[in-house]
This record gives C-alpha cells, sequence and structure tokens, in this order.
C-alpha cells in the first residue's frame, strides 16, 4: 500500500469531500480515502497493484473535480 497527496482545488465543501470519498467504494485496490476541502487535498492509500494515479484521478474527475499530483 502506498499513500498519496492529491490537490482537488474546486472542492469547497464538506458535501464535496464526501462525493469524491465516494471513490473509495468504486475503485478496487483503494482502501482509504480523506478528502479535506479547507486544505483542497485528498489523500488516497492504494496498491498500486490494482489501481494507478490515472485512475484513481479519473475516478475523480467523474465526481466532478479536478485532481492533481502537487
Amino acid at each position: 500500500m502506498i499513500k498519496k497527496t492529491f490537490q482537488v482545488v474546486d472542492m469547497h465543501c464538506s458535501n464535496c469531500a464526501m462525493r469524491i470519498e465516494s471513490i473509495e467504494d468504486t475503485l478496487p485496490g483503494v482502501s482509504r480515502v480523506a478528502a479535506s476541502y479547507q486544505k483542497g487535498q485528498v489523500v488516497v492509500e492504494f496498491d498500486e497493484q490494482q489501481v494507478t494515479t490515472e485512475a484513481i484521478i479519473a475516478a475523480v474527475k467523474k465526481q466532478g473535480y479536478t485532481a492533481r499530483l502537487p
């Protein structure tokens, strides 16, 4: 398992954070998602053998937000 922090500058409220955290249920290999709209970031713990960074960014985009690595 690895942990990466993504910047999500278009996340503005706790509902935004909850929507992003829901990607944990849709991506295999993701064990934890912690989003903070105050910090504008999301921390994802995942198994890089099962899911890629690109897949995580795409899942966040599907929720309507833009994620990028700092």
